[in-house]
């Protein structure tokens, strides 16, 4: 039976000047090797909640405990067991590429000829051996955030928490970070956080996603039982003509994708009333079919 990795309960943080709270009385788990995803838009909790549950920011009240541990106990409990990644690598400026996987293997417990060789594989396996000796400081948008996954991966830490972690990378990188992720959790069963506003991504990797809107979860579970709500539904995009939306049946309010395009979700039951009811002569692209977790997300948030 898989140990809890996160145990994080009622947990509050309101910033100062701010009536809203960040983090609106939280409670969750997750388990040891579970690939973890946070949804949501911008603005909307998920790297203040990540914060806390790295040990960089004090909750107002609650408790957050790692494989069994409260965090703030001592501070190096989650330098230990968690790698994160967040959103900015500034504090790697100084640093070469190679040392700042060298020392982050160093500063988790290997000897130096240990943390040599572990900064070497990680460069070869997110393709960056060639900028090694390349400042951080000058390196592209997509280079950094494959130095910040190196770091974050180095010693292999059984946990990880990424914070949009394919950022600023090309398709090709984007869709190799998918699949070094998925190996890095079935081969050392690392449990992994990631926090993204992509739901198309999220779908590709999560088994269980926590839905985060105004501080708290809109929605928790795996893609399959959250999708049940939305079984029965059908995701519609239209394409108009510009200036010249379409008539749609009562009750159907779909949600602008682009000056002239619309998606909406409806009853499958329903799709017939939608298509009956279309002027086609208005109608330049038409595409239905089964909702997807960015549906999903769409559907909880609103």
């Amino acid at each position: 039976m898989s140990r809890i990795a996160y145990d994080v309960r009622n947990l509050v943080k309101t910033y100062p000047k701010q009536s809203s709270r960040a983090t609106d009385d939280v409670t969750f788990q997750i388990a040891e090797g579970e690939i973890f995803g946070l949804l949501g838009d911008n603005g909307a909790g998920k790297t203040t909640l990540v914060r806390q549950m790295v040990n960089l920011l004090r909750p107002d009240a609650g408790r957050i405990e790692l494989f069994g541990r409260d965090i703030t106990e001592d501070p190096r409990h989650v330098s230990r067991l968690v790698g994160y990644m967040p959103q900015s690598g500034s504090a790697l400026n100084r640093l070469t590429v190679g040392e700042a996987v060298y020392f982050a293997a160093h500063l988790r417990g290997l000897g130096a000829s240990a943390a040599k060789r572990e900064r070497d594989e990680l460069l070869d396996l997110l393709r960056v051996t060639e900028i090694r000796n390349k400042s951080s400081s000058h390196l592209s948008g997509g280079q950094c955030r494959l130095l910040q996954l190196a770091v974050a991966m180095a010693a292999r830490p059984p946990v990880l928490v990424l914070d949009e972690p394919t950022n600023d990378l090309d398709p090709a990188n984007r869709k190799y970070v998918w699949e070094v992720l998925r190996h890095w959790n079935s081969e050392y069963r690392t449990t992994i956080i990631l926090i993204t506003h992509d739901a198309v991504e999220a779908e590709k990797v999560i088994k269980r996603v926590g839905i985060v809107q105004r501080g708290r979860f809109t929605a928790l579970g795996t893609p399959a039982e959250l999708k049940s709500a939305t079984a029965l539904k059908l995701h519609v995009e239209l394409s108009f003509l510009p200036g010249d939306p379409p008539e749609l049946p009562p009750g159907m309010t779909p949600w602008k994708t682009a000056d002239d395009s619309w998606a909406l979700t409806v009853d499958r039951g329903d799709a017939q009333e939608l298509l009956a009811k279309l002027d086609f002569a208005k109608i330049t692209d038409i595409r239905l079919y089964s909702a997807t977790l960015e549906d999903l997300y769409l559907h909880y948030v609103s």
